[in-house]
């Protein structure tokens, strides 16, 4: 078995996955897990946060259902509204950071939901990606190498597609692949309880 996380780094629901994710990682470390971006904002939906009036309502929501916290930092980003959410960036320091530590995507995925959600950092900046890799001890020059060559973009490109071709269409979606069957384990929210519970009436255990 092997799961597969879709997510949005800027996806506020993504962050309040986190927990839940970190949880199910804990449990099961023998289970791989694919970290896949699904390109939230992109197109169209590439404005300031001052478009998206729901913002302040729906991280109250994610705060009060999954105990995610939002920093100063980033609350002031959103209040002043004028910050671009870029997820084909973003997808790109996802495909840059686990291009350099595949066993550890999860960990760096989170690590820059944090960077974004508590400390108010650009996904869109390469200090970021700088940031995050020195403090997760990966080599930060060839993260960054990594961030701006053709083959990242190649990579997050290849997220998108499979997003589609998983009928994903929200963020957080979690997956289990058994055998030739997809399983939609979690949308938007699930404690680790709630997903093993689902897990088990697959009749698989979490090593398989």
């Amino acid at each position: 078995m092997k799961l597969v996380y879709v997510f949005d780094a800027y996806c506020g629901w993504s962050h309040g996955f986190s927990g839940t994710l970190r949880e199910l990682v804990s449990r099961h470390p023998g289970v791989p897990v694919d970290v896949v971006s699904g390109g939230l904002f992109t197109g169209q939906r590439r404005v300031p946060m001052s478009r998206f009036g729901h913002i302040e309502e729906a991280n109250g929501a994610i705060s009060r259902l999954t105990g995610a916290k939002f920093g100063p930092a980033y609350r002031r980003l959103a209040a002043e509204g004028s910050f671009v959410m870029d997820s084909e960036a973003a997808a790109r320091g996802v495909a840059a950071l686990r291009q350099t530590a595949p066993d550890r995507a999860v960990e760096l995925a989170l690590a820059l939901q944090q960077a974004f959600y508590a400390d108010g950092h650009s996904l869109s900046d390469p200090e970021t990606y700088r940031q995050v890799a020195e403090t997760a001890g990966l080599d930060a020059e060839a993260v960054l190498a990594s961030f701006t060559s053709p083959a990242t973009q190649d990579a997050a490109e290849a997220d998108f597609r499979r997003t589609a071709e998983l009928g994903v269409t929200a963020f957080p979606t979690l997956l289990a692949l058994v055998g030739s069957r997809t399983v939609p384990l979690a949308q938007g929210h699930a404690t680790a309880d709630e997903v093993d519970r689902r897990l088990s009436h697959l009749g698989v255990t979490a090593t398989s």
